[in-house]
This record gives structure tokens, C-alpha cells and sequence, in this order.
């Protein structure tokens, strides 16, 4: 059942749930996140991101994820996150995702939305969906760390003029949120989201949703996220799967791949269940 992200995101936001998205840089991962979703009967959107694609080019990634979304039994949404380039947002088309996030955050306010608004032109005339991004989602470590994160936070007025300039479908949000491990326990501005779901009328996202505590996923989810991005949890999982093999006295990469997937498959599970996801589909 593949899916567009408004799909699965505008039933999640009117049932008050949130789904969860899963990047997916090799066959075990997309295994892990698709079948604990079958399983569990949830929506749920996979794909990769721009920064990811040293560890998988796009155009392999597409190979295993658009035929298993296709065959999937619960809608399955493949998404193009943090697409930076327009040159890389139309190739994740033309190989069939079905959402793309043009990334526009750092370019000056007006580029942000003459740029995001002509790639929603382009998507819905294919029928896909577009996220768009306002504010600035740090990071944890790294050249994008922010000194005064609170400098970056969503506006909720210029995010209502945003969302209706463009005609983005969901909107990734600046609220305490940052991406990689946190070195600190992260303090999400739940009112902001609140105010902010309220003026856009739109699904909002939450990027590096790793490492947050379930009471932090369930207030946000309830002022009005509807997508929340995970990454380094699955990936860190999958790595313990495979320590856990070879304590397991596993002698192959076969003898690997199913530790590594059932890892995973317990945090996309856990995510699932969370977000409140279950049952959805």
C-alpha cells in the first residue's frame, strides 16, 4: 500500500496519534520498520535523507523500498527527508517516492518559500506531498550545533504565513528539538507547538525524535505533532543487534541478520506503540 504522506499524516492528526518515520539505509532496516508495522496494523513512513545517502545511494534505496511499500498491508509512505538540492528532490521523484522534505531552512526567509512553494507545485501536480522545514533543527554535535538554540525556534505567526504561501503538507518544526544523541536532556516548548498547530492548521513534525522520553513524544504528539522522525535509535539498535549475535556465537553475516533485524524491530515497535499508531491502518 504505498502511500503519500498526507494519507497517513492527516488521519494522524485528526485522530490525535502520531506516526512515525524510519530512514532506512539498507534491506534490514526497511524489513524491521515494515513488518513490526504489519504486524502492529500501523501507518508508517520510510525512507532516507540526503546526508544518509554515503551509506546507500538514493537509486538502490529505491530499489528495495518503493516494491516493499508496494506489497506492503498497511500504507506504507516512502519519504526523501532533508532534501537539500532541488536537483536531488526531483531525482527521489523520478525514481517514485511519493514526499519529499525541501529542506530550505538556512536560505533567507523569502528564498525559504519561493523555493519550498514551486516544489509543492511540482509534487501535487504527481500527486505527492511535500514537508517544508521553518526555524532551524539543530544539531547535537557538529558544525550545525547552535549557541543559542532558542534564537532558531519556530515562529508561530511567520509559520502560518509560511505554511500558506507555500501550500507545504506537514511542517517540521524548531521547538528544543535537535538531531544525533542529545547531550543533555533536551526542553521542548510544548506551548509553541500548541500555538503553532493551531495557526497553520497543518500536520507538524518533529525531527531527532532519538533520544526524547515517552512523556516528551506523548505532549507532543498531543499539541499536534504528527510525524515524528527516528533515526539514531533504529541505527544504534541494529549495531547492538549484531554484538549480541556474535556473543551469540553467530559464525556468518547470515547467522547476523537476524539479531540485527529483531534489535531494531524492538525499537520501531516500542515507537509504534508510543506514537499510538497501532491499529490505525
Amino acid at each position: 500500500m504505498l502511500a503519500n504522506m498526507n494519507d497517513v499524516l492527516l488521519p494522524a492528526k485528526k485522530g490525535g496519534y502520531g506516526v512515525g518515520f524510519f530512514n532506512a539505509v539498507n534491506v534490514e532496516m526497511a524489513r524491521a520498520i515494515i513488518e513490526t508495522a504489519e504486524e502492529l496494523k500501523a501507518p508508517v513512513m520510510v525512507g532516507t535523507a540526503e546526508v544518509l545517502l554515503p551509506a546507500m545511494e538514493m537509486t538502490r534505496v529505491a530499489e528495495y523500498l518503493i516494491p516493499m511499500a508496494e506489497k506492503a498491508s498497511v500504507p506504507v509512505c516512502v519519504h526523501y527527508d532533508h532534501g537539500l538540492t532541488f536537483e536531488k528532490c526531483m531525482q527521489a521523484l523520478e525514481l517514485g517516492f511519493t514526499s519529499i522534505m525541501y529542506d530550505c531552512s538556512t536560505a533567507p526567509y523569502e528564498e525559504n518559500i519561493e523555493k519550498v512553494a514551486e516544489m509543492v507545485k511540482i509534487c501535487h501536480a504527481m500527486g505527492r506531498t511535500v514537508e517544508g522545514e521553518l526555524g532551524h533543527v539543530g544539531d547535537n554535535a557538529g558544525a550545525g550545533k547552535l549557541e543559542n538554540p532558542s534564537d532558531y525556534f519556530t515562529d508561530p505567526e511567520t509559520a502560518a504565513d509560511f505554511v500558506k504561501r507555500t501550500g507545504v503538507d506537514s511542517l517540521a518544526v524548531a521547538v528544543g528539538n535537535a538531531h544525533g544523541d542529545y547531550a543533555f536532556p533536551p526542553k521542548l516548548d510544548f506551548d509553541r507547538i500548541r500555538v503553532i498547530a493551531g495557526k497553520t492548521g497543518i500536520p507538524l513534525v518533529l525531527h531527532g525524535g532519538s533520544g526524547l522520553s515517552d512523556t516528551d513524544f506523548k505532549t507532543a504528539v498531543k499539541e499536534g505533532v504528527a510525524k515524528v522522525n527516528i533515526f539514531t535509535d533504529i541505527d544504534k539498535a541494529g549495531k547492538r543487534g549484531i554484538e549480541a549475535g556474535l556473543a551469540a556465537g553467530a559464525k556468518s553475516m547470515m547467522g547476523l541478520i537476524p539479531y540485527e533485524i529483531d534489535a531494531m524491530k524492538e525499537v520501531v515497535r516500542d515507537k509504534i506503540l508510543l506514537f499510538g499508531s497501532n491499529g490505525k491502518a
